[in-house]
């Protein structure tokens, strides 16, 4: 039972119901206006609080390993969008058009913050390192995702809302960045409180990804996703998504070993380095892309992101087990 909860936790099966009730029951007129507002509301929140959580030490903290950093920036946005890009001869007859460009979209997202950091802390790696890249990641991220994503779509903009790369950064500056910056700001004043109500801060984290996803998925479904995506399809996809962890996690780790990583450095590489943000990637789609086209591009973010939480919580423990028994063997008899 143990081992199960591991694989699936309470978000995870909340995020299913979440999205069996936008397919069944789906915001119309009126209501879709007021989700959609107050989306944008959660939105700000959820960036506000990832800012206000980020403390200056937590920056500062193993900056200086930029050897580190620099492997796992260029894994997170240089390796996995070459990645995303070199497979479309074999993922856009699998997939199809509106999914292929889901994956793009997942490739090019930073790498995520709290679960990269959790599974560095339960595996024995550098975890001042890992706060450090991922919070730099997600902070890079909010720019350098859609430059990418525009660069590999090949200037072809028929999948985005904006008119103009500029206007949908300038989006996501408002929407995004802005509350991130005035969050980070207001740490001194508030940083007590929050570091005393984490349980309470994650449950609106949860909450602001889960609303996003309810008013997308909605949107989606009343301009047809499931006559869009075939029951084969989902199938595809998530062989596609198992398949790119595991090329990603294996290249990385083999690389990371052929650099003379130690196995502290080893371990924050392969989980920052191998994940991607779903707390980014939902509400930075909704900005992104189109109602039509959201629903098809958060699909794969979505199975990639819950079939990574499950490797890496099983690598995470054998690296522990790993840990131990080098400390046996050190330890006297």
């Amino acid at each position: 039972m143990s081992k199960l909860r591991l694989l699936f936790d309470r978000f995870t099966l909340i995020l299913i119901a979440v999205v069996l009730a936008a397919t069944l029951l789906p915001a119309h007129g009126q209501g879709a206006v007021f989700f959609e507002r107050l989306t944008a509301a959660a939105i700000a929140l959820l960036f506000f609080l990832h800012g206000a959580k980020l403390s200056r030490e937590a920056i500062l903290a193993g900056a200086t390993h930029w050897r580190l950093h620099g492997v796992i920036f260029i894994w997170t946005f240089v390796i996995f969008p070459i990645l995303g890009w070199g497979l479309r001869p074999v993922l856009l007859p699998l997939l199809g058009e509106p999914l292929y460009v889901g994956m793009l979209y997942l490739c090019v997202l930073p790498g995520t913050v709290q679960s990269a950091i959790a599974f560095t802390s339960i595996a024995r790696g550098n975890v001042p390192a890992a706060v450090c890249a991922a919070s730099a990641s997600s902070i890079v991220g909010i720019v350098i995702t859609p430059l990418l994503l525009q660069l590999l779509l090949q200037a072809d903009t028929s999948a985005l809302d904006s008119s103009s790369l500029l206007q949908s950064i300038l989006h996501i500056g408002q929407q995004i960045f802005l509350p991130f910056v005035a969050g980070h700001l207001m740490r001194p004043v508030i940083g007590r409180w929050m570091d005393r109500h984490r349980k309470l801060i994650t449950s609106v984290d949860q909450s602001s990804i889960l609303l996003v996803v309810y008013t997308a998925f909605s949107e989606s479904v009343v301009a047809g996703l499931w006559q869009q995506v075939a029951p084969q399809s989902l199938i595809l996809l998530v062989i596609c998504c198992c398949v790119l962890l595991a090329i990603v996690l294996a290249l990385n780790t083999w690389s990371t070993r052929k650099l003379g990583f130690n196995r502290p450095d080893e371990i924050a590489i392969v989980f920052c380095g191998s994940k991607k943000s779903m707390a980014t990637g939902v509400p930075m789609a909704g900005v992104l892309f189109s109602a039509s086209a959201i629903g098809p591009v958060l699909l794969p973010l979505m199975i990639f992101h819950q079939i990574q939480l499950m490797v890496c919580a099983v690598m995470a423990q054998n690296y522990q087990r790993l840990d131990d028994q080098a400390r046996r063997r050190r330890s006297p008899a």
